[in-house]
């Protein structure tokens, strides 16, 4: 009878990636992972060239505009800013960031980078006093949430924080001076997989 080869699951390769992030070596990861799939370190090294996620969404896609929301979030003792932008046609996520701060720099540092990604498109926020003056530093039409799109960003947000909140409970980060790349490798993942289920649907 011939052998069939199971297929890892994605919550596995996810896990996976989430440790080697971390800081774990592909052999460690490996072991790590042992607990509930045996994979080799090889395995590992594929899965992170394939899902290692520099760009979350293909800028080919057709943007119709960025809704962006912020909110905060523990990571380890502290408490961080998380920021979040969607496409409000498809709703898939296009960028997450962390920051320390609440800013208009910050504020402006995030949606520069939107723009460089995607290029000029309206911005949709909550109000906030950083958001307004950022838009108009980057020349881009600024616009307060509809009733839609203030739904469809607070349902996407508090879905990455549902998701997530665990493996600080599970994973705290212990770094006294973390610059929290880590983090973001891990959110930038969520939100790539999050995208794929959402036009998988």
């Amino acid at each position: 009878m011939e052998h069939q080869r199971q297929r890892t699951k994605p919550k596995d390769i996810a896990y996976s990636l989430y440790l080697y992030f971390l800081g774990l070596s592909y052999r460690n990861t490996a072991k790590a992972l042992n607990r509930f799939v045996h994979r080799s370190h090889v395995a590992i090294w594929k899965w992170i060239q394939k899902y290692n996620p520099v760009k979350i969404l293909s800028k080919k896609r057709k943007i119709k505009g960025f809704v962006i929301d912020e909110t905060l979030i523990r990571v380890g003792p502290k408490y961080v800013w998380l920021w979040v932008a969607i496409e409000p046609k498809h709703k898939q996520i296009l960028q997450v960031d962390m920051s320390f701060e609440r800013t208009v720099l910050v504020a402006e540092r995030f949606i520069a980078s939107l723009v460089d990604e995607f290029g000029k498109h309206p911005v949709s926020t909550d109000g906030g006093t950083w958001y307004p003056q950022a838009c108009r530093f980057l020349k881009l039409k600024h616009h307060i949430h509809s009733p839609f799109e203030k739904s469809i960003i607070e349902r996407t947000v508090q879905h990455i924080k549902d998701r997530t909140e665990c493996f600080d409970d599970y994973f705290p980060c212990r770094k006294a001076k973390c610059n929290l790349q880590h983090i973001k490798n891990w959110l930038n993942l969520f939100a790539k997989m999050h995208n794929k289920k959402v036009m998988d649907a």
